[in-house]
């Protein structure tokens, strides 16, 4: 994979790295987007229902019912002699070996590496969505990889990865590409992380967490009108999703993209803070993450770090133990303190783990136990 295809793909803007370690193991797996591949990397979608009107997917709260030939709003879904397809799978347009702590999870396997992968698609339409090149097009439209589940496996273990990350654009809308890649994975003992913006119906949602291991979700706002606005769905799918990880016994993590002018209401951020707080989301580490200007929103300014700090206060003061600022680099807010002492256990500066105080996952001060899944 070279310099070009992230920048065609929008991930070098994201703050991916450049270069793949196993970039020769990967080497010819490379096709354009024809017919002839398409109908290699699709299969009958796994939850659908048939009407009167069309096919209607039953993956995420769009619910799009489709009569032949048309594409679901996820732009990877159609309806062919009256079946639901998806055409992502198989062939992700985005392939990478990144530090878990980017996704970000950092109470999960720190230090380590996570194969990472997406297909074109999304089943929203944020106007500051980051990757938007390959989120808001078809797999038709991209140059993808060759990579069945079986061969992602195997490049996870060839480049000494201890999980597959699904994420850059949204794996709910790549379901069964993402469902049988960590089928295969769990059987190997490779962990599967989802990084996703929870937008799912709750029985899908429940037959992928089979085999995933941990996740971080964008809860985007606290707000319906600007789920609707800003992003084109609905809140509340969102708060249940999250619910659904919890009960599955996932790994959880949340971000919370602080855009100016959109969700840096700090009333609307505690009110958020408090219904994590009461909903048993209090060891949930939380991250509020800086905005920088992308997409339709380049008229705005990046987010003050005085906006970040004043909503990790908010979120402390709810109860919620672990909160984190990202995307400002050197930040003391990206460390891990006890929430006992009050020592750092872990230090980072920017992706990378500086100091680990932590023994057997608890601080080595004073012996607290520090939630997450540290080996």
């Amino acid at each position: 994979m070279d310099k070009r295809t992230f920048l065609r793909t929008g991930i070098l803007g994201s703050g991916c790295l450049l270069c793949l370690p196993g970039e020769r193991a990967l080497a010819g797996l490379l096709a354009g987007p024809t017919d002839n591949d398409m109908s290699k990397w699709t299969r009958e979608a796994l939850f659908y229902s048939e009407t009167p009107r069309g096919v209607k997917c039953l993956i995420c709260p769009n619910e799009c019912t489709l009569k032949p030939g048309e594409l679901s709003d996820c732009h990877n879904r159609t309806n062919k002699d009256g079946k639901l397809y998806t055409i992502a799978y198989g062939n992700p347009c985005a392939i990478h070996i990144d530090p878990i702590e980017k996704k970000p999870l950092n109470h999960f396997l720190p230090t380590s590496s996570s194969f990472s992968i997406a297909t074109a698609g999304c089943n929203l339409a944020c106007l500051n969505c980051q990757n938007w090149e390959i989120s808001q097009t078809s797999p038709r439209e991209t140059r993808n990889y060759d990579l069945m589940p079986e061969a992602v496996v195997e490049q996870a273990i060839k480049n000494n990865c201890l999980s597959i990350s699904y994420t850059y654009s949204e794996p709910n809308t790549f379901f069964e590409y993402t469902c049988d890649s960590a089928k295969i994975a769990r059987e190997q003992g490779i962990r599967n992380v989802l990084v996703s913006a929870g937008y799912i119906n709750p029985d899908p949602l429940r037959h992928m967490l089979t085999n995933v291991d941990a996740a971080n979700i964008d809860l985007k706002s606290f707000s319906e009108e600007i789920y609707l606005k800003l992003n084109a769905g609905k809140l509340q799918p969102v708060l249940d999703a999250l619910k659904i990880y919890v009960e599955e016994g996932v790994w959880l993590e949340i971000t919370n993209l602080v855009v100016p002018g959109w969700t840096d209401d700090l009333d609307m951020i505690a009110r958020m803070c408090d219904w994590l707080s009461k909903n048993g989301f209090r060891d949930v580490p939380l991250h509020f993450s800086r905005f920088h200007p992308t997409y339709k929103l380049t008229e705005l300014p990046p987010t003050p770090v005085g906006t970040l700090e004043k909503a990790r206060e908010i979120a402390m003061k709810a109860g919620i133990r672990f909160v984190y600022i990202g995307n400002v680099p050197g930040h003391e807010a990206s460390n891990t303190y006890c929430p006992e002492c009050g020592k750092i256990v872990v230090e980072r500066k920017g992706f990378q783990v500086t100091t680990n105080n932590l023994l057997k996952g608890k601080c080595k001060a004073c012996g607290t136990a520090i939630p997450g899944v540290w080996e």
